[in-house]
């Protein structure tokens, strides 16, 4: 019994190991896909979500559903000495 365990334990262990191995590579691999690129269809460079919208935060918004007009804290985080830039107005 004892010498049977020994055999199979290894066989195990190395079949839990690359299926496991199998699905970080698959999980990775949606990962990458999601990263919007040049030249995907869909404008790359475009901040919409999978549906093809703009999305928008909840907390952006007012009582009536409009994009709120209030001044935001807004926090950038830099390089020490850089070049300090004015924010940039909000685009719609």
């Amino acid at each position: 019994m004892n010498a049977l365990l020994s055999q199979i334990f290894p066989i195990l262990y190395g079949t839990c190991f690359l299926v496991l191995l199998w699905q970080a590579f698959r999980v990775m691999g949606r990962g990458f896909g999601a990263i919007p690129r040049p030249g995907d269809p869909g404008g790359g460079g475009n901040r919409r979500d999978r549906t093809g919208q703009v999305t928008v935060h909840p907390e952006l918004l007012d009582a009536d559903g409009q994009l709120t007009q209030e001044d935001l804290l807004t926090v950038r985080f830099g390089a020490e000495g850089g070049e300090v830039r004015p924010p940039s107005p909000p685009t719609e």
